[in-house]
């Protein structure tokens, strides 16, 4: 019984670090919310880097996210830390998202070529740009769904941000807007990514 790893939810996404961050920084930051059981660090061909700590406990990852996320690493560095996408969302995680939600929509588009950096707070900023969104998620391949109050909204989306320049504090990306016909939201091939929004939840900035 005893390999058992810890559940997707003590996974910790950390982006916006230098591209010359070492473990033993990250350890420093980390360590004192709870014991650590895996961390990785990428350093990709441009900055900024990321990192992904996994804790023992999920409520350990929560308290890292709380304190260290909008965290000042120096140098102009602000870091960013959320729940790390990909694994399948724990039935808690879903049924917390679902009362957050409130609502769903019919009116419903699919984005795909966003940034692996992307959340769905991101996206979420992003397409609010053609009107009220109720819905935003991302997977771990970079695929978004988002849903929006009216058909007017919808529309306006893909006729104006198709094809336009999406920008997070870590990276920029053109991405495609098609609209998703039938099929119910949440769950399928979007269950992966965290994600949700519902109304006044969430902010970014």
């Amino acid at each position: 019984m005893g390999s058992r790893g810890p559940e997707p939810s003590s996974r910790v996404y950390i982006g916006g670090l230098p591209i010359d961050v070492t473990e033993r920084e990250i350890e420093d930051l980390f360590s004192k919310y709870g014991r650590i059981v895996q961390m990785n660090v990428k350093t990709p061909p441009r900055p900024p880097a990321f990192a992904f700590v996994t804790y023992e406990d999920p409520r350990d990852a929560e308290d890292a996210i709380r304190e260290r996320d909008g965290y000042d690493f120096g140098q102009g560095h602000v870091i960013r830390c959320e729940l790390a996408r990909g694994g399948q969302d724990t039935a808690r995680e879903r049924e917390q998202r679902r009362r957050q939600l409130g609502r769903r929509s019919e009116f419903r588009v699919e984005v795909s070529g966003l940034p692996r950096s992307a959340s769905w707070q991101d996206l979420k900023d992003h397409m609010r740009k053609a009107g009220e969104v109720v819905f935003a998620e991302v997977d771990s391949r970079g695929v978004g769904v988002v849903e929006f109050a009216s058909a007017r909204d919808m529309n306006y989306a893909i006729d104006r941000l198709d094809d336009t320049e999406f920008r997070n504090p870590f990276d920029s990306a053109y991405v495609r807007i098609r609209e998703v016909r039938g099929g119910g939201g949440g769950g399928g091939g979007y269950g992966g990514g965290g994600g949700g929004y519902g109304g006044g939840g969430g902010g970014g900035g």
